[in-house]
This record gives C-alpha cells, sequence and structure tokens, in this order.
C-alpha cells in the first residue's frame, strides 16, 4: 500500500534518517522551517560531508528538541543561553559544508513536499 508522504530510510553507513518522520514534522512547521532543516538533512546525507560535521549536526539537533535542558528554559535568559550554543554551533557548521548541490537537493526535495 502506498503512503501518502515519502517513506524512505537514508543509510550513510554511520547515519540513518527515517525521511517520512521528518517530512510529518516539517509539515507541521512550513517551508520557513523545512528549508534549512532540508538543507541540514542533505549536508548530514552527503558523503563529502566530514564525520564530526555531521554528529555535530545530529547532536545539536537532538538538544534542541529533546526536552532535557543542561540549564532549565524557565531561568531569564540564562535559560536559554545552552539553546543558543547549540544554535550557532548548527549554524556554523551549514555554513561551512552546505554546499549549492545541497542547496539544490534540499529545493527539489521541498517542491516535492510542498507542492
Amino acid at each position: 500500500m502506498a503512503s501518502a508522504h515519502p517513506r524512505a530510510e537514508a543509510n550513510t553507513g554511520d547515519v540513518t534518517v527515517d525521511s517520512g518522520l521528518l517530512h510529518n514534522l516539517l509539515k507541521r512547521s512550513g517551508r520557513f522551517v523545512a528549508r534549512p532543516a532540508l538543507e541540514a538533512l542533505e549536508m548530514v546525507l552527503e558523503p563529502s560531508t566530514p564525520h564530526q560535521a555531521r554528529v555535530t549536526v545530529l547532536a545539536a539537533l537532538t538538544y534542541l528538541f529533546v526536552p532535557i535542558d543542561l540549564i532549565p528554559d524557565l531561568l531569564p535568559v540564562a535559560g536559554f543561553s545552552d539553546d543558543l550554543v547549540a544554535l550557532t554551533a548548527l549554524l556554523g557548521l551549514c555554513r561551512n559544508h552546505i554546499t549549492p548541490e545541497i542547496r539544490q537537493r534540499a529545493q527539489r526535495r521541498l517542491e516535492r513536499w510542498f507542492p
């Protein structure tokens, strides 16, 4: 039976990504959030991306989405400082490792997921 959304697992040897799960999450978030998320996904899936960059991206994303923080977000200002560090690391890696080809692949996936 065919699925209503793309469902594929991409395996880069050390990382397996369930694109169906990612698709469902991003459909709820919209194109604005989906574009950088898909660029990060394509970067992780790109064989030429250094292993350390892949691991750091996955660790930063996990830290941002897991509800447990080193510094609770309930504390004014300080509570979001650890999230800011993770986000800054993620943005720096993406800036250094996302190529025009990765952007194109992410754009094609974005257009398929958000017709």
